[in-house]
């Protein structure tokens, strides 16, 4: 547990490094490759907000704990989105955006994190997500 002095901060901390764990045991990557959890989580969770509308992208953003959610809005253009993509599309941005190689591919990386993610969105938002997307980009959702 990391002791930062708050508690709030602690908690955030925790949650992200239980989540990148998560995508580590996935890929059985050992801590020493915690930049590829990461870059990992960074792909999927930009290119998902840049597909959701503003306000879809803000209410998933509410839900993701403290750390997480910086991650997500790290430079986040509002007047961009939503970012037309099929799943075609999504996927070549996920992967032009992690540049390490991940057995089972591209999909499976999304399937991983967001699988990870889904422990803090509640299921609501999440079939909101799903509905908000293409029937073939849904599909890769878990």
């Amino acid at each position: 547990m990391a002791d930062t002095g708050y508690s709030s901060f602690n908690t955030t901390v925790d949650k992200t490094n239980h989540l990148l764990k998560q995508i580590e045991q996935a890929y059985g990557w050992p801590k020493e490759r915690r930049n590829q959890s990461y870059a990992a989580a960074r792909a999927v969770l930009h290119t998902l907000r840049d597909r959701l509308t503003v306000e879809e992208a803000a209410q998933l953003g509410a839900q993701l704990p403290m750390l997480v959610r910086g991650l997500y809005y790290e430079g986040w253009d509002p007047s961009a989105v939503p970012a037309k993509m099929d799943r075609r599309k999504f996927l070549a941005r996920v992967r032009k955006e992690f540049p390490y190689e991940v057995k089972g591919g591209t999909e499976q990386l999304v399937a991983t994190v967001l699988t990870a993610l889904r422990a803090y969105i509640a299921d609501g938002e999440w079939e909101d997500v799903k509905a908000s997307m293409p029937r073939d980009l849904a599909d890769v959702l878990p």
